[in-house]
């Protein structure tokens, strides 16, 4: 295992153009680390970067000890898995497999015996013979892992690994590659546009837009603090209800004469103070959206598109000028039209300013994993 460290890291073209800029992360021994953001944000220029691949403009990279920032990629002892797998057709699995092994002068007998590890690992022992040409999309995807593990090399670089996959089968991908970083201790930098794969496989994430870092760490921590707008609507599936509104009288105002009521102590506890709240968005998680009840409720709001999941069910309302959604658990039969009663709790309520897009007021929320302890009590 060996640490990955960026020190005011950038990229730039014709020395103009930045599309990474001064960043600085470290990341940690045997940790599973999510680089994500939406297309052309500089995901995927970082992890090259890390590699060798792409010169590094300005800053410092280090490998373990060592600075890196203008050592080859062969010398800086990690693996690379490419969007897309990069398999030579005229080789069959094993030598696929193999293929890296024989430049860090590894005997045929070790080579072997580490092919038919890593093969029985992945589920590949049946396919050693076959050509690229006769495996499905997951068995090569399996074969490019193979090749990277084979290596034993401490870090392993995943550049969109699993887009070309299915649904089904990215979220299998997903589960196995997992086991298999916790399994061999590796460091893995991982690259996706997918926050349900960041969400689902990340010890720690980077979020990445336009070059620049918007929010690093757990990925509970992020979904429950974002650190401004982009965050907040970019994680999270639905994402989460933003519109613009005011502070009024012990409530937000959303516009259409609806409102949020907050107590004294938030009231209190606000950087602004009221009639000073021109710039200001209300965000609200779907699944914090609850239906009214007990004699508590923050308006009304009509049901305009209801989508029932089987799991869970969403329902589209609007508020003010924006379509907000519900997201409540179970199968609820809800007509278009209907008018529903709705309750927000203000601890469950955002604030940011819609100049910066920065959050500027949440009620602090730790991860709360429940343990299957807790929940049979």
């Amino acid at each position: 295992m060996k640490k990955v460290e960026l020190k005011n890291v950038s990229k730039s073209y014709d020395g103009q153009t930045n599309v990474i800029k001064g960043i600085d992360v470290s990341i940690e021994p045997g940790e599973f680390f999510v680089l994500v953001g939406p297309s052309g944000c500089g995901k995927s220029t970082m992890l090259r970067m890390i590699a060798g691949l792409e010169e590094i403009s300005s800053g410092d990279l280090y490998i373990g000890d060592l600075l890196s920032t203008k050592r080859s990629p062969s010398q800086r002892d990690l693996s690379m898995v490419f969007q897309n797998y990069a398999l030579y057709p005229h080789l069959n699995v094993e030598q696929n497999i193999t293929f890296g092994l024989h430049t860090k002068k590894v005997t045929k007998a070790e080579q072997k015996k580490r092919c038919l590890e890593t093969a029985s690992m992945l589920g590949l022992s049946e396919l050693l013979n076959r050509k690229p040409r006769q495996l499905s999309g997951g068995q090569r995807q399996r074969v490019a892992l193979a090749r990277a593990i084979v290596t034993q090399s401490p870090i392993c670089l995943m550049d969109e690994p699993l887009s070309n996959l299915d649904a089904k089968l990215r979220a299998k991908m997903r589960s196995e590659i997992r086991q298999i970083q916790r399994k061999l201790g590796i460091t893995m930098i991982y690259v996706t546009h997918d926050q349900t794969e960041a969400m689902t496989m990340a010890d720690r994430m980077m979020i990445l837009h336009n070059g620049d870092v918007q929010q690093i760490g757990h990925p509970l921590d992020i979904y429950n603090n974002p650190a401004n707008t982009f965050v907040a609507s970019f994680i999270g599936a639905p994402p989460m209800n933003l519109l613009n509104g005011q502070i009024g009288d012990h409530a937000l105002i959303l516009g259409d004469n609806r409102s949020i009521s907050i107590s004294k102590k938030m009231m209190d506890e606000l950087p602004m103070k009221p009639m000073n709240t021109a710039n200001l968005t209300i965000g609200i998680r779907p699944e914090s959206v609850q239906l009214a009840k007990e004699g508590k409720m923050s308006f009304f709001a009509d049901a305009i598109n209801v989508e029932v999941l089987g799991t869970e069910t969403l329902v589209t309302f609007e508020v003010g000028s924006k379509q907000w959604i519900a997201k409540w658990n179970g199968q609820w039969n809800i007509d278009i039209g209907e008018r529903m009663p709705l309750y927000i709790k203000e601890d469950d309520l955002l604030l940011f300013d819609a100049d910066s897009g920065d959050c500027i007021w949440h009620k602090e929320k730790v991860e709360d994993k429940r343990t299957l302890k807790e929940a049979m009590l």
